[in-house]
């Protein structure tokens, strides 16, 4: 079974997550922020992962380092469970409609971590949060599990529904990115780094 468990304790965040990457979409997260809540959720359903997920910040400043922070041990557990990535596909993408909001999301699980993103269509504020933290979030999620992450909001003008529609599709691309489907690593090199 390929899982991994993370925990991380600094003066800003105290978090706790076990991930499992054959689960059944058995969610349990709880960061103090409902739409983070949300969102995660969300990718975690869709990547078919198992996630157990909590996560006390500092919320009275704001949100940043509790997003931050749970995108470093996110990615920590996804590149822990996958361990030497052998035989994993590799490269996903995944387009999800919501209402008038279309997303794209294109992941590379080379060892090689780079982000895209370009958040222009987002408003300021998203569920009394500013955007920014969520790229924060996908920066330190993409860099740990050592991932290319470009996300690319097509069109749409609700933020609360262009940011379902990317989480929807990054799970649905890591779901299959992460699926062992041929034998060796994916790389003509014949390691990924």
């Amino acid at each position: 079974m390929r899982q991994a468990k993370v925990v991380r304790t600094t003066n800003e965040t105290d978090i706790s997550l076990t991930l499992t990457l054959e689960g059944e979409g058995k969610v349990n997260v709880d960061t103090g922020i409902g739409f983070a809540d949300h969102m995660l959720t969300l990718c975690a359903f869709w990547a078919g992962f198992d996630l157990d997920l909590t996560c006390k910040g500092d919320l009275e400043i704001d949100t940043h380092h509790t997003l931050e922070d749970i995108g470093l041990c996110l990615g920590q557990a996804l590149s822990e469970a996958l361990g030497d990535k052998a035989g994993i596909n590799r490269v996903a993408s995944a387009k999800v409609p919501m209402d008038e909001a279309l997303c794209e999301v294109v992941i590379d699980i080379s060892g090689r971590p780079y982000i895209v993103y370009d958040d222009a269509l987002l408003p300021d504020i998203i569920a009394g949060d500013e955007k920014d933290v969520w790229r924060e979030f996908l920066k330190s999620f993409a860099f740990k599990t050592g991932m290319n992450l470009h996300v690319k909001y097509e069109h749409g003008q609700n933020g609360h529904h262009l940011l379902e529609g990317a989480f929807k599709a990054l799970g649905l691309a890591l779901a299959k990115a992460v699926t062992v489907g041929r034998k060796g690593v994916s790389s003509t090199k014949g390691s990924l780094d």
